[in-house]
């Protein structure tokens, strides 16, 4: 499956409904992207079950800023709608498919777990400040 361009309108949906979506943040000035590009395709023609988006930061300005991408290439990883990675920096192919098969092995019931054993641990501390 080729790279799919992602804009402001689409990108929540695609993330919520892809599955497992890895983005490559890039723009075209960008030297690091480039070289990264052919990667990332060929990672994406390699693994037709998976959704490999790519948002043009100068096009997609504030779906960048959303995201708070800072530097570029940022690639990031989706699973069932989690983040699940996020790193600046183009990636050598070898570390790519290593990243895709960590994506896959993961156990998102274990991820939606300790989640929500954040969002409690959050919570309470935040009740006690307030208490105190």
């Amino acid at each position: 499956m080729a790279t799919v361009a992602l804009t402001l309108d689409d990108f929540e949906t695609t993330i919520l409904d892809g599955g497992t979506v890895f983005v490559d943040f890039w723009a075209a000035w960008c030297g690091p992207c480039l070289q990264f590009a052919p990667n990332y395709e060929a990672a994406s023609e390699a693994n037709p079950d998976l959704v490999f988006a790519k948002v043009d930061t100068e096009a997609q300005q504030q779906l960048a800023a959303a995201m708070n991408i800072t530097s570029i290439p940022t690639i990031m990883a989706f699973k069932d709608g989690i983040g699940v990675f996020a790193q600046a920096g183009a990636l050598p192919r070898a570390m790519l498919d290593d990243l895709i098969s960590q994506v896959r092995a993961l156990d998102m019931d274990r991820v939606r777990a300790e989640l929500a054993r954040q969002e409690t641990e959050q919570a309470v501390a935040s009740s006690e400040a307030t208490e105190s």
